[in-house]
This record gives C-alpha cells, structure tokens and sequence, in this order.
C-alpha cells in the first residue's frame, strides 16, 4: 500500500469555506496518469494538484474529476499556499514546472501573487442556439481558449442559468459570462461541463482572459475581480504586458493521508 499527503486549501478567499476548494498530493515520482485521475474523481473537487519536487522547486499537474487540464488558477494559488506558508514558510517565491511553461508564486504583502500567461481573446460571432440555451443575448461574445460572453450588469451574472449541455459541446472550453461589477471591477462565472466542473466556484485560469478585457475596456492595468459563484472568491489583478498577475489568498482546511 501507498500512502500520500493530501492537504485541502480553499483558494481566492481570507476565510475557510469560502473560495474554490483544491486538494493537492505530494508525491516523490509520478504515478500513473489513471491512478491520478481517479484520486481526482475520488477527491471530487474541481481540482487535483500534483506536486513532485524539482531540485528547491517543483513539477506541477492539475486534474478535475474529468480530464487533466493545462492551466488552473485556483490549485496554484493552493499549491503555493501550501509551499510558502506551511511546508517551508521561510521562503518568499516558489516556481511550478507545467504545461503551460513555469509559473513563479510570490508573497505581495499578505497575499500571494501568480504569474500566469495572458490569454486574451477576440470577438467571434454569437453561436447559433446560445440565446434558447442561455436566455440572453450577451453584448459581446469573444473567444480566447474559453468561450467569454459579456453581460449588461452583475445581476445578469447571478442570475445566468444555462443549459451546461448546450456549453459542454460549445467550441472551446466552457464558458465564462462577465460584466461591470457592483463593488469590484468586474464580476463572473464560469461554467465548464465539458471538464467534469458544471460550475467552477473561483477560476484563476480565466481571469487570464477576463483581466485583458476589463483591462483594455476600463484602461487601467489594475483590476480587481470577483466570482459571484455561490462561494465567491476575490482576484486582485494587473495586466503586465503579455502576463497578468493573480493575487490572493488561500487557507488551509484538511490535512491527512491517501491510502493507494
């Protein structure tokens, strides 16, 4: 039998029980990618990290309870909550070997703050059955990796209600819908069926897409963000150029031992 540490950390969020929760295992060496899939499906979390240590640094995989995924937000966030503020809590930076090349976390006052690629994306036209799948017309409908669909305001959001069908077999991967926030820059949520996550609570991934938006609409680099999911979570961004910086926090609420 094998064991493994499991930690869960809900990330994007000052408080416990809130944000998006994300199990993370460490692990000396790989296991075999169905072993990994099916620890996801067991943790049934939007989201499984894997870390493997990589000399002061470490490789880095995602899974949700259906596919492995090239970029997750939220599971970073956790990975290096657990890193900087837990394992090794004398260290200021972390760097994550992926598939989306190294992401380097930093401690930015008390909260931590990803570099991630950014992800702009480009109007295309409206797909045909969105308005009977979804009961809106957005005001824009854009496309980078994920779909984007932009709404008149932050009750329009909360109040989306879509057919999740209908967006597992859009183009591209899931959808995000935004709009001007209440209280913050810009609010959203986003819905991705077609990864096993019918809604996902709070999404690092596609700040990289909503930040160019918002960024370039309100012309100023800084933004600060909210998923208005049923947990909701803060992302306090900025646009760098081709990057877009990610802060926030994460707190840690399980601690124990996968048996394999």
């Amino acid at each position: 039998m094998t064991t493994l540490p499991l930690y869960q950390l809900d990330a994007f969020t000052d408080r416990p029980f809130g944000g998006n929760p994300a199990a993370v295992c460490i692990m000396h060496d790989w296991l075999d990618d169905a072993t990994l899939q099916a620890i996801a499906v067991e943790n049934n979390l939007s989201e499984t990290a894997y870390l493997v240590a990589d000399g002061d640094n470490f490789k880095l995989r995602w899974f949700t309870p259906g596919m492995e995924v090239d970029l997750c937000g939220h599971a970073t966030l956790a990975s290096a909550a657990l890193v900087l503020e837990h394992l090794q809590p004398g260290r200021k930076v972390v760097a994550f070997e992926t598939k989306s090349g190294t992401l380097t976390v930093k401690r930015d006052g008390d909260k931590l703050a990803m570099d991630f690629p950014a992800r702009p994306a480009q109007e295309v036209p409206l797909p045909d059955g969105f308005e009977a799948a979804t009961g809106v017309v957005p005001e824009y409908f854009l496309r980078a990796q994920k779909n984007m669909a932009v709404l008149a305001d932050e009750a329009a959001v909360l109040a989306f209600n879509p057919d999740l069908d209908y967006i597992k077999h859009m183009q591209g991967m899931g959808l995000i819908v935004t709009a001007p926030g209440r209280e913050s820059d810009c609010a959203s949520r986003y819905f991705a069926p077609h990864a096993g996550v019918p809604e996902d609570p709070v999404t690092g991934s596609a700040h990289c897409t909503i930040v160019p938006y918002w960024a370039a609409r309100l012309g100023k680099n800084d933004i600060y963000a909210r998923q208005v999911s049923a947990r909701g979570g803060d992302l306090y961004c900025r646009l760098d150029g081709d990057r877009v910086i990610l802060a926030g926090y994460a707190k840690l609420v399980l601690e124990g031992r996968m048996m394999i």
